[in-house]
């Protein structure tokens, strides 16, 4: 019953791309495709297609992909595609009320975060950035709050102290494509069993800046650990050493506290397994970080034993990074 659903898609980015995947290739009817407008991008400024643009045109889908979906020029167009089911993932436009209620069942939201927990854009940063050991996703059926509607059906992972952004986003990926074939194989009983989030355990997810990346070497290791972890491929975690802004891509946090009296960002160690760098080793607020990737400025990211091999005396014990350029 549920693959002879019409089924509209909204999303733009690669996650979302790849739940169109998963429902293409499940044998879903899907009528037409949203996304969001291509963007100019790189240094030609040419206008590249979103990563859902691309999938729905490798299989012939029609693509709309307005700017905004309040007039009514675009209202009606979506009602021409006579939908069952909206299914949306990433998409980044605000539905109105209007557009929930235009396919007959409604609007489905694949969600990467347990709700009521990091409602918002970035639930998969902050729960990392939180310190959580657990994240899942939701599909949710969708009403004019900000993530708030029914929650249908819900399946968690553990976060583990090594996950970062990009390898705890494969495995929301992963749930997400399960837990949305899932739902639709299963629709009229999980909406007869949906159920109301709890607005008191609510939290937000905003988007990460740009000055939430600085490193300020006064904080305990585990929260710049978790930071690291967290911009991954978005806004790396940087610092600043002799006025070059370093990115600081990898690393591991030790508990056990450096000598009294060390300033925060100081150097006090390279660590070695034989001859091979393995980590720069820097105090912080409380305990210290084994840095075990950089990015210099201009450059590629590299392990601290090649970064040690172009520049070993610009990262000598004693030396320091700072908070600020």
């Amino acid at each position: 019953m549920a693959n002879s659903l019409r089924l509209i898609f909204a999303g733009t980015p690669d996650f979302a791309a790849q739940h169109l995947e998963a429902l293409l290739s499940a044998g879903h009817q899907v009528c037409a495709v949203y996304t969001q407008p291509d963007r100019a991008t790189g240094r030609g400024k040419k206008l590249k297609p979103t990563p859902v643009k691309a999938v729905a045109e490798s299989h012939g889908l029609p693509v709309c992909q307005p700017a905004s979906l309040k007039d009514e020029s675009e209202l009606a167009r979506l009602r021409e595609w006579q939908a069952d089911l909206m299914i949306v993932v990433a998409y980044g436009l605000i539905l109105p009320q209007t557009v929930l209620d235009t396919p007959r069942l409604g609007c489905l939201n694949v969600h990467a975060s347990i709700l009521p927990r990091w409602r918002g854009a970035a639930p998969i940063e902050r729960a990392i950035l939180a310190g959580d050991t657990e994240s899942g996703v939701t599909i949710m059926q969708m009403d004019a709050g900000l993530d708030t509607g029914d929650m249908l059906y819900t399946k968690a992972t553990p976060i583990t102290p090594n996950d970062n952004r990009e390898t705890l986003e494969a495995k929301l990926l992963h749930l997400g494509q399960e837990s949305l074939l899932y739902t639709l194989a299963n629709l009229d009983l999980l909406k007869s069993q949906a159920r109301e989030q709890n607005d008191e355990l609510s939290t937000y997810a905003r988007k990460l800046d740009k000055q939430e990346a600085a490193i300020n070497w006064a904080d305990p290791s585990a929260i710049i650990d978790r930071q690291i972890r967290a911009s991954i491929g978005r806004n790396p975690a940087y610092t600043f050493m002799d006025d070059l802004r370093i990115r600081v891509l990898a690393a591991v946090c030790e508990q056990d506290a450096p000598e009294n009296n060390i300033e925060p960002g100081t150097i006090i160690s390279i660590s070695r397994n034989g001859k091979k760098v393995e980590s720069v080793d820097v105090a912080c607020g409380e305990g210290l970080l084994r840095i075990k990737q950089l990015q210099l400025p201009g450059k590629n990211a590299m392990s601290v034993h090649d970064v040690l091999n172009a520049r070993q005396q610009a990262f000598e014990p004693g030396k320091q990074f700072s908070n600020l350029a």
